[in-house]
């Protein structure tokens, strides 16, 4: 009885028996949305209700690689040197956002020497009182299996190849620097709570100012595991999510992909709300826990993005309190800052973010008593905020979605309390304006549905329509400001609660509920044929659930946590099947087709998802690197700035747009460069700059505009 009592408490706080002031008028319209109210309440009581009832790079690794003996140790300054080339691997991988205008910085601008230290200070007095603990040291049998099972259960296999290459293939070191960290961290997981919070926790801290005595038991003999997975997974099929040392069942939580691992945050869990997370590195197939240090207040339904060098989370509520403060995570150092509460947006839940390359823009939700249509833009740089204009913008909404273009946000849908919408917004930052989204031939209004940028469409889909749920959606083009409905034929079953990832060439959908059944199907929509393919539903497809998260890490779709009628902690891996094989042309045609990719570019590795990786042969790394919609032109994700590379060029010419100047320079002066700009949905060209021999001017001389078939001469 209690535990009911309980439910209906926690029920009667999220739906509009708690606030009578958001009731305009009754109708069936109305009563329709209130059962999303109660769907939604229901999934975030779900957690209490089940806590109270239980009561609880590189090819050339030999398969018969030398075992390597060794009594050697590792001076502290020696690990600190490892542990760096470490985070070097995974800084490169780190995503740069390309909308971001200054250069990747390097890593030292991101962890200091400092902060590097530390790191290899804690996972020592970490594996020290382990070891004071059970009274053994860890044995070079369980390094060895850490590595092993690294290699057997990569999911980046030519990231783990470039962390082996980085520690000079040695697997002692491998085993001292990579494994034992890790090893550490999980041994310690698995003590039981009172071990943790009291012994373990006291020789941790008697270890701190302390000498590190690390100990080796006898002669250590290791043998460099061979990485035999290949580095393209199997096109749609499932493979589960490690569950080691795995961070909390939750829901309504956040997650973000950042070129190397997928950080998740926050939440709903099974008693209470969280400020905890982890982070899910794919190449070595480990979870490891977010600092809790000067992280934010527990809290759920905020919201998340992804600098290219920290993890913004703001907003939401802690259960009783909705917040607008937030915090500002680095992977690389483990550490926190909160972000500015001075002009920060009123506190809210149900809004949503995106970031610009320079900010994040949060907009919309509710407040206790009312609906928003304000919003802030925050610049970590400078930990400052901006409020949003209100002149032109969309009405008041919440449970509505946001895209990034580039150059604008997109807001569409919601519900402004009992009213569902099919308007929407595209703001501007630079100019602070919003412009209206066209509404003829939009998709019908509705809420709690998804949506993804493909590059110059917004594709929405499914939700609720105030009294049916959807499997419809529509696809609309910034540069026309036009509608295109998605194609029904062989779409998933409607559905809310579910997520979208764009995969560069496919939206995918998966999981969510039609408020009698939880979904673990989904499917793969290719805008550029209007088709649908299903999802497997076979192997190790996730269990059915909801209020889970979804990222694309350039080759897989990763699913984890949510509710199932039970929070979860697990998740899945899906890889998207490749695209159909062209049909070869049974005549060759006259002039051969120019290969987009150019020549000196042989030996490039598809990553997946459009991205690629190259090293010259002569062992100079290029880098990662994204063709632009003509593959002639490829963006560089590395640097900063962009390389256009003409494959038809004889003399193999590169472009350099520098953002910190907005000139280009080339390494040919016989042709003007030129840069596509998605906004415009046009090519810009420039002419040389007089006063910076070398260089072009940051004004267009002419524009081709594909609308209109035409050149213009500006």
């Amino acid at each position: 009885m209690k535990t009911l009592e309980s439910i209906t408490a926690c029920f009667n706080k999220l739906t509009h028996k708690n606030r009578p002031h958001l009731v305009q008028k009754k109708s069936t319209f109305e009563s329709a949305f209130a059962s999303l109210r109660v769907l939604i309440a229901l999934l975030l009581c779900a957690a209490a209700a089940f806590f109270m009832v239980s009561g609880t790079g590189l090819a050339g690794f030999r398969p018969q690689a030398p075992a390597k003996v060794s009594n050697r140790t590792l001076t502290f300054a020696e690990r600190v040197s490892y542990q760096r080339a470490i985070e070097e691997v995974y800084w490169r991988h780190r995503i740069w956002p390309k909308e971001n205008l200054r250069p990747k910085p390097s890593l030292d601008e991101v962890m200091s020497a400092t902060q590097m230290q530390q790191k290899v200070e804690d996972y020592l007095r970490d594996s020290q009182a382990l070891e004071v603990y059970s009274q053994t040291p860890i044995a070079p049998e369980q390094l060895q299996a850490e590595m092993e099972r690294m290699a057997r259960n990569t999911k980046q296999p030519e990231v783990l190849r470039e962390l082996f290459e980085a520690l000079g293939n040695d697997p002692f070191v491998i085993a001292e620097g990579l494994a034992r960290p890790v090893l550490t961290e999980r041994l310690i997981a698995d003590l039981s709570a009172d071990d943790k919070g009291q012994r373990f926790a006291l020789l941790r801290a008697q270890a701190v100012g302390g000498k590190f005595s690390i100990t080796t038991l006898g002669t250590a003999t290791y043998v460099l595991p061979e990485i035999s997975i290949p580095d393209v997974c199997t096109g749609d099929t499932w493979a589960a999510t490690n569950t080691t040392n795995v961070p909390e069942a939750r829901t309504v939580h956040t997650a973000v992909w950042t070129g190397s691992e997928m950080i998740v945050w926050g939440g709903q869990g099974n008693s209470s709300r969280l400020n905890t997370g982890g982070r899910y590195t794919p190449s070595t197939d480990t979870w490891t826990a977010t600092s809790t240090t000067n992280a934010p207040e527990v809290r759920q339904l905020h919201t998340a993005v992804w600098t290219g060098s920290e993890m913004i989370v703001w907003g939401g509520a802690d259960g009783t309190i909705l917040l607008n403060t937030g915090g500002r995570y680095n992977p690389s150092a483990d550490t926190w800052t909160a972000t500015s509460t001075t002009n920060a947006p009123e506190a809210r839940l149900f809004h949503t973010a995106v970031w610009t390359g320079s900010e994040m823009i949060v907009w919309g939700g509710a407040t206790d008593t009312s609906f928003l249509n304000t919003g802030g833009r925050y610049n970590p740089s400078a930990d400052t905020w901006t409020a949003t204009s209100t002149t032109n913008a969309p009405e008041a909404r919440q449970f509505h979605t946001a895209v990034w273009t580039g150059s604008e946000m997109i807001v569409w849908g919601g519900a402004d309390g009992s009213i569902l919408l099919n308007t929407g917004g595209r703001y501007n930052p630079s100019a602070d304006t919003w412009t209206a989204t066209s509404t003829t031939n939009a998709p019908e209004a509705r809420t709690v549905h998804t949506a993804v940028w493909t590059g110059s469409e917004m594709i929405v889909w499914g939700g609720f329509d105030g009294s049916i749920l959807l499997n419809t959606g529509g696809r609309y083009n910034l540069s026309t400001n036009t509608w295109t409905a998605t194609s029904t034929t062989g779409a998933p079953g409607a559905r809310l609660l579910h997520t979208a990832v764009w995969t560069g060439s496919e939206m995918i959908v998966w999981g969510g509920t039609d408020n009698s059944f939880y979904f673990n199907t989904g499917g793969q929509y290719n805008p550029s044929a209007d088709t649908w393919t299903a999802t497997s539903t076979t192997g190790a497809v996730p269990e059915a659930r909801l209020g889970h998260t979804a990222v694309w890490s350039g080759s897989e779709m990763i699913i984890w946590g949510g509710n199932s009628g039970a929070l979860q902690s697990t998740g899945g891996r899906y890889c998207a099947p490749a695209g159909p094989t062209p049909t070869p042309t049974p005549t060759p045609t006259a002039t051969p087709t120019p290969n987009p990719h150019p020549a000196f570019f042989t030996g490039e590795t598809a990553l997946g998802g459009g991205f690629y990786y190259l090293q010259f042969a002569n062992g100079t790394p290029f880098g990662y690197y994204s063709y632009l919609p003509t593959q002639n032109f490829i963006y560089h994700l590395d640097l900063g700035f962009e390389y256009f590379f003409d494959a038809n060029d004889a003399n193999h010419g590169i472009y350099f747009y520098d953002f910190a100047s907005r000139s280009f320079f080339y390494t040919s002066p016989t042709l003007f460069p030129f840069l596509y700009d998605f906004s415009l949905n046009a090519w810009l060209y420039y002419l040389p700059d007089v006063n910076n021999p070398g260089r072009y001017t940051h004004n267009p001389r002419w524009f081709f505009n594909f609308a209109t078939g035409q050149w213009i001469n500006l």
